[in-house]
């Protein structure tokens, strides 16, 4: 069968990965992910693996392939892996995880290449496009740039204490950088070359963007331009699209009946798909919300260039999209 041109990858608590042909819905191929739940998947820049983020390893799966085994296995975090992502060029991953650590591996050898130690769990990590410095947000509030060149963190940021960085975002130019939190509120920083290598974060902008959590935040990618926008997910069950210019609400999505846990451009920026959790049958008097034990997970689709329309036009019950187009 032949493989789509549009492809959705979709993870879920349900310990499955599936591929869907993003224009009718039709999931062509399903992997089984036993180990564990699936965090975050990303795709290599060639588009022919998928990263899957686990507890507490990454496995790497061939697209093109009908095999449900991995290709390979990365096996040295010991807690959750929460973000996973690629060099340009796909030469090396990188990954950041809850046991506090940020690690890159060369995709050409076995095992890690290099640990930085972030005393804190590791919720998100970003790569400048200059493809020389990782950008980790942890639990703790903390933000770190770690120079891959000097081998160390050349920088520590911290927007407000003890308050969770849920997730960072860069634009594709190198020109800004967004840290979105547990308090709904988004740090914007210009990024700046200085005289060394070190980039330089310049305080920009301040967004009380949400009332909630914000669980994920995004910048527009290249073929979005002139047009700049930030998009923000959040526990108050909206997604939000502010103009980067003056950061100015453009539009709020609804139909979201519950947590919006991620979210991500088309590569033309035209769309945004979403994803919602609900929880089913908790088991446990406090369920953990990172974490829920019965999920029942939905993936909206939003055309951004037409007012939006009162409720989804695609729902699909899956969880963490990683790629669209």
């Amino acid at each position: 069968m032949t493989q789509p041109s549009v492809i959705l990858a979709t993870a879920s608590y349900d310990h499955t990965i599936r591929f869907w042909e993003a224009k009718s819905g039709r999931c062509y191929r399903t992997i089984q992910y036993p180990d564990s739940q699936v965090n975050r998947l990303e795709i290599t820049p060639d588009k022919r693996y998928l990263a899957a983020a686990g507890n507490p390893h990454i496995r790497l799966f061939d697209i093109n392939s009908s095999s449900p085994q991995p290709v390979m296995s990365y096996d040295s975090h010991t807690n959750n892996v929460m973000a996973v992502g690629f060099q340009c060029d796909g030469k090396w991953m990188y990954s950041g995880s809850e046991d506090g650590t940020v690690k890159i591996w060369d995709l050409r050898a076995p095992g890690c290449q290099r640990e930085y130690e972030s005393r804190g769990a590791v919720n998100t990590v970003v790569l400048h496009p200059n493809q020389t410095e990782l950008i980790s947000g942890d639990q703790n509030g903390n933000i770190r740039v770690w120079d891959l060149t000097a081998n160390s963190c050349s920088c520590e940021l911290v927007p407000e204490v003890d308050t969770a960085v849920r997730s960072l975002t860069v634009m594709w130019d190198g020109s800004l950088v967004v840290a979105a939190n547990n308090h709904g509120t988004c740090y914007v920083w210009r990024l700046l070359r200085g005289n060394q290598t070190m980039t330089n974060f310049e305080p920009l902008h301040k967004l009380q963007a949400h009332n909630g959590y914000i669980l994920k935040c995004l910048l527009s990618p290249e073929f979005c331009e002139p047009h700049r926008y930030l998009a923000t997910a959040s526990s108050d069950h909206t997604v939000k699209i502010w103009n980067v210019d003056g950061f100015t609400l453009e539009k709020t999505l609804i139909g979201h009946q519950r947590w919006v846990w991620d979210c991500v451009f088309s590569v033309d920026g035209a769309y945004l798909i979403t994803e919602m959790v609900k929880l089913l049958h908790p088991w446990v008097s406090k369920p953990n919300p990172w974490f829920p034990s019965k999920i029942k997970e939905k993936i909206f689709i939003y055309h951004l260039r037409l007012p939006p329309p009162p409720a989804p036009f695609c729902s699909l019950f899956l969880f963490n999209w990683s790629h669209f187009g």
